[in-house]
C-alpha cells in the first residue's frame, strides 16, 4: 500500500489528539494525594523530594510551573500538564510500535502490504493504543503530578527507538540509533527505574536483528545478558556512583574538619529544647574521621 506510512502517520497523530483531550478535560487542577503535592512544591521552586529524587522530572516541571506566570495558585495546574502532555505522547509512540510490530508478524515492507493487511496492521495499532489510552491505571497517573506518565512516555519513546533501529539497513544510520536510545535510557532513570526493565528486551531485540540464524540457546543467552546489564546499572552505577563519591570525600576529610563538625553539633544542641537531647544525640550518632 504507498500511503500506508502517510495513513500510519495521521492515525498516529489522531490517537495523539484523542489522549491529549481525553486528559486535559479530567486534569486535576490541584494536588492530589500522595506524592504529587511533594512532586509539584519540589519542581516549582528546585527542591530535592524523597529519594531518588527524580531530577530529570523536576526540571521538566520547573519550565510547566513557569507557565502559570504570576498566579501560583495555577502551578499544580500546570505541572500535572506534564503528566497530560507526556500521556498523549506515550499513546502516539506505542500506536507506531504497534503498528510495526503488526508489520513483522505479516512480514513485509510498508510499500508491500495489501489493503486488508495495511487495515489489519493499522486497525491493530488503534484498538491497542486506544485501549491504553483509557485503562484506569495509566489514565490515572497521566492527570497528576506523579512520576509514571513520564516514565511511560520515555519506556514508549526507547521501544519506538528500538523498532526504528531494526528498519533501517544502513549501519552508519543504525548506529545513531543505538545512542540516542543509550541516551535516553539514561535520562530516564533521572525520573524512574522503569525504563530498565526494557533492557532485556532491547537485547532481544539487538541479537535477533544482527543473527542471520536465530537459535533458543542464542535468545536465551541475549536475554541473560540484558538482564546482567540492567543489574549491573541498577545495582551498580545507580548507587555505586554517589556511594564512591560519599567514600572519596569522607576520606578526604582531615582530624580538623572532624573536630569542626563536633564542635558545630555541640553548638547546636545547646539551643535545643531540652539541651540535653542534643548531647545524647552527640553520644548515639558518631561522626566517621
Amino acid at each position: 500500500m504507498k500511503n500506508f506510512q502517510r495513513i500510519n502517520n495521521l492515525l498516529g497523530w489522531s490517537v495523539f489528539a484523542i489522549a491529549l483531550f481525553t486528559y486535559a478535560m479530567t486534569v486535576e487542577e490541584t494536588a492530589s494525594f500522595w506524592d504529587c503535592g511533594e512532586f509539584i512544591a519540589c519542581a516549582f521552586k528546585l527542591q530535592v523530594p524523597h529519594p531518588p529524587g527524580a531530577p530529570i522530572f523536576l526540571l521538566i516541571g520547573r519550565m510547566f510551573s513557569l507557565l502559570a506566570g504570576s498566579d501560583v495558585t495555577r502551578v499544580a495546574y500546570w505541572v500535572n500538564m506534564m503528566s497530560v502532555l507526556a500521556s498523549a505522547f506515550t499513546i502516539l509512540f506505542m500506536f507506531w510500535t504497534l503498528t510495526m510490530l503488526g508489520r513483522k508478524i505479516v512480514a513485509k515492507s510498508a510499500d508491500t502490504l495489501t489493503l486488508g493487511e495495511s487495515i489489519g496492521v493499522l486497525g491493530a495499532g488503534l484498538v491497542g493504543s486506544l485501549i491504553y489510552t483509557f485503562s484506569d491505571t495509566f489514565w490515572f497517573s497521566a492527570v497528576e503530578a506523579e512520576v509514571y506518565a513520564m516514565s511511560s512516555f520515555f519506556t514508549a519513546l526507547v521501544f519506538w527507538a528500538m523498532y526504528r533501529w531494526e528498519l533501517i539497513e544502513d549501519e552508519s544510520k543504525a548506529n545513531r540509533w543505538i545512542i540516542l536510545i543509550a541516551y535516553l535510557t539514561g535520562l530516564s532513570i533521572g525520573i524512574h527505574l522503569l525504563n530498565l526493565v526494557t533492557l532485556p528486551a532491547l537485547a532481544l531485540i539487538y541479537y535477533f536483528k544482527k543473527k542471520q540464524d536465530p537459535t533458543l540457546i542464542g535468545g536465551i543467552i541475549a536475554l541473560v545478558i540484558g538482564v546482567v546489564i540492567l543489574g549491573i546499572i541498577n545495582a551498580g552505577i545507580i548507587p555505586g556512583i554517589p556511594a564512591m563519591a560519599f567514600s572519596i570525600e569522607n576520606f578526604s576529610l582531615t582530624p580538623s574538619d572532624c573536630l569542626t563538625t563536633r564542635v558545630l553539633f555541640s553548638s547546636l544542641s545547646c539551643f535545643s529544647e531540652p539541651s540535653f537531647m542534643g548531647s545524647g544525640l552527640l553520644r548515639k550518632r558518631k561522626i566517621p574521621c
